[in-house]
């Protein structure tokens, strides 16, 4: 399903949109995360800072849709060469470290929903509360959520979570109420190094690989994209990632699959294994008529 719109039914649809987020040129401002929050009311979390890390939201969350991660690593970076990068680019300013450790990078990644093409989190609700857009995203309708929580075991990237004053559940929606008036979703368009971008999924997917070939072309062989293959186990995400290690070192699942993916298999099971047990109840009722 590579347009998951048009498998929904709609016709005549806008291009798919996504997001791009180029962790190498993350500062760890947290403008995204600010600017999600007033755009779309969300109540504040994280206010209290553990002394452990400068990561005080912790994780995506039904309070934060974005989520900027802070990781420490004692690795250092391939020589770069500063005529393919503006002055903002962090991979320049972690080559230095601090307290004079060369040894030393700060990885930083703004995390958010991957708007799967497959969505699992789709196949099970029984309310109709989370759709498919026209733009090729996925949105919760909080009126219509039950609370049943059914979205949040299915989600392979763990993202949607309930709020505990009402128990409905809540995500990112990619800002559907403005890109439907043409604008960039509030993160996107507070990003001041351009590490969240936002537009067409097929041009974004491009941009993205020609930016991984400047980074290995520098010197950055860890360089990779993440969830911008549509033969993965989601079909592709319509939000993706270009990552400097390995998705397990951001807290991303490195195999991620549409978990309902064996339901129409077991639900045949189900059904041949009723129709067994009703053939045996018919048979052993008609014995013992006979007898």
């Amino acid at each position: 399903m590579t347009d998951p719109a048009s498998a929904t039914g709609y016709r005549d649809h806008p291009p798919r949109m996504g997001f791009f987020t180029d962790t190498s040129v993350c500062i760890g401002c947290k403008a995204c995360e600010v600017a999600c929050k007033e755009w779309n009311a969300i109540p504040e979390d994280g206010i209290e800072l553990t002394g452990m890390s400068y990561d005080n939201t912790v994780g995506l969350g039904a309070d934060t849709w974005r989520h900027v991660a802070f990781i420490e690593q004692r690795k250092p970076l391939a020589r770069q060469d500063p005529g393919l990068y503006h002055d903002t680019d962090v991979l320049a300013m972690a080559e230095q470290g601090t307290r004079g450790e060369s040894d030393f990078r700060w990885l930083m990644s703004s995390d958010v929903c991957k708007h799967c093409t497959e969505a699992a989190c789709l196949d099970v609700c029984p309310t109709g509360s989370l759709f498919r857009t026209e733009f090729g995203t996925v949105v919760v309708q909080e009126d219509i959520c039950n609370g049943c929580g059914y979205c949040i075991p299915a989600c392979p990237y763990g993202v949607i979570d309930q709020r505990k004053d009402d128990g409905r559940a809540w995500k990112c929606t990619l800002c559907y109420d403005r890109i439907g008036q043409g604008m960039e979703p509030a993160c996107a368009k507070a990003c001041p190094t351009d590490s969240i971008q936002f537009g067409p999924l097929d041009e974004l997917r491009e941009r993205a690989r020609y930016r991984v070939g400047q980074l290995r072309a520098a010197g950055v062989s860890d360089a990779r994209l993440y969830g911008e293959d549509p033969g993965d186990g989601v079909g592709g995400d319509g939000a993706f990632f270009l990552l400097l290690d390995e998705p397990e070192v951001y807290g991303l699942p490195p195999d991620p699959v549409v978990t309902t993916r064996d339901l129409p298999a077991m639900w045949r099971r189900v059904g041949a294994a009723a129709l067994a047990l009703v053939g045996t109840a018919v048979a052993a009722f008609a014995a013992g008529r006979r007898v």
